[in-house]
């Protein structure tokens, strides 16, 4: 008797519990207004999703992104939509660097009803994750994913940073106007979108301005770059290309430093890291990059972060131990408040409308004036920062803002 009332009671709370699941339930998984939670104080909440990687190959440049929003989101953590306030809540998710694992990843921000997702840093974990936001009808907006792919042919998929195409152009033009560079050394990793992508850009733009190149690849897991660096001095190249990421650049310079590689190594934004400053100190090595900030660009902005990033323990371990700000980190903060823009725009926490309403969002961030182009949803950026590494001071220098003639 006791066993069929325990299975009766058994039962009746699973029914129970299947009702109370059903009642919270929205016509879309996207989190439309129907679905909007309620924060601690009784209020409704909207949800941004963040897809960023905090571990793997990107994790150390996904971290400092994902501080940006966070920072944003301390700063600014309410909206008002359609007369209505909300509180803010960021749902964020570690895509691990994997194009295998993203779309895993960016079904739990699906599931979590969100309204808008912000990321990657990255662009294959973009790429590879597009479809799972495009059929949940989610608009996603890149923060630093520079291949083109991640928005070519598609309306869901929009992005705040300038694209490779004009990445590896500057790339190109600064090689051959400051160092006169006639032979580039190209090392791309196979299976990375953008460390291939951004090395054919390179490629394009360097050998139309006369210049040749030597190119080389390698896999997924390697440590030892010496026999690159090798064949980049026996070739005589005059600079050496190597858009990869922070994890292998750090063991690039190191072992560059200890083979005496006297060209200059370059690179695009995934290199504006303190990692690079790190592993470049006190080496006898020159390091060129392109990036979205400069710090200094907006004293505001930089000192209100760094005096955050030192009270936080965590916000500190997570920009690599220092308060040094990295440009992914000002995107990031740049990104969050577009995202207002949109919901504000739109007058609702439904994501279709939001989508739409990011078309026409404009927005002067830290790191510039922000807008989308009506093809793809591509930002409308026209310049981009150099800066080389101090390998005394541990610091980056200004160079120059440069664009494409």
């Amino acid at each position: 008797m006791k066993r069929r009332v325990l299975a009766i009671a058994l039962v009746t709370a699973m029914l129970g519990s299947m009702l109370a699941g059903c009642s919270k339930s929205g016509g879309n998984g996207g989190g439309g207004e129907a679905d909007a939670p309620a924060a601690a104080d009784g209020g409704k909440v909207v949800k941004i999703g963040v897809y960023e990687p905090a571990s793997g190959d990107n994790g150390a440049g996904g971290k400092q992104e994902v501080l940006g929003m966070q920072y944003a989101n301390k700063e600014t953590p309410t909206v008002e939509i359609g007369g209505e306030e909300y509180t803010v809540q960021l749902e964020i998710v570690d895509n691990e660097s994997s194009n295998d694992k993203g779309p895993s990843a960016a079904s739990s921000l699906v599931s979590a009803g969100v309204s808008i997702v912000l990321g990657s840093y990255g662009s294959g974990v973009s790429i590879a994750a597009s479809d799972v936001f495009k059929e949940a009808g989610i608009p996603a907006m890149g923060v630093t994913c520079t291949n083109p792919q991640v928005t070519e042919g598609n309306k869901h998929y929009f992005r705040i940073c300038f694209l490779d195409p004009f990445q590896g152009t500057v790339l190109a033009n600064f090689a051959n106007e400051n160092f006169k560079a006639k032979k580039a050394y190209i090392l791309t990793k196979l299976g990375d979108d953008y460390s291939t992508g951004l090395g054919y850009y390179f490629k394009e733009a360097f050998t139309g301005l006369g210049g040749e190149v030597v190119e080389e690849t390698f896999q997924e897991g390697n440590s030892d770059f010496t026999s690159y660096i090798t064949s980049a001095k026996n070739a005589g190249a005059e600079v050496f290309f190597a858009p990869v990421s922070t994890e292998a650049a750090a063991l690039i310079i190191e072992q560059a430093a200890s083979q005496g590689l006297e060209a200059p190594l370059m690179a695009g934004d995934t290199w504006d890291s303190n990692v690079i400053l790190n592993a470049a100190k006190g080496k006898n090595v020159q390091i060129y990059v392109t990036t979205f900030y400069q710090e200094g660009g907006n004293e505001a902005f930089d000192k209100g972060i760094k005096e955050w990033i030192n009270s936080d323990s965590t916000a500190k371990a997570n920009n690599g131990g220092d308060d040094t700000i990295s440009a992914v980190t000002a995107m990031g903060y740049d990104a969050y408040y577009v995202a207002l823009e949109a919901l504000k725009a739109a007058g609702s926490t439904d994501p279709a409308a939001v989508n739409e309403a990011l078309w026409g969002v404009t927005y002067t961030g830290v790191s510039g004036n922000i807008a989308f182009d009506d093809v793809n949803g591509d930002a409308l950026r026209d310049t981009a920062y150099v800066k080389c590494a101090n390998t005394e001071t541990g610091a980056w220098d200004f160079v120059t803002e440069q664009g494409v003639n």
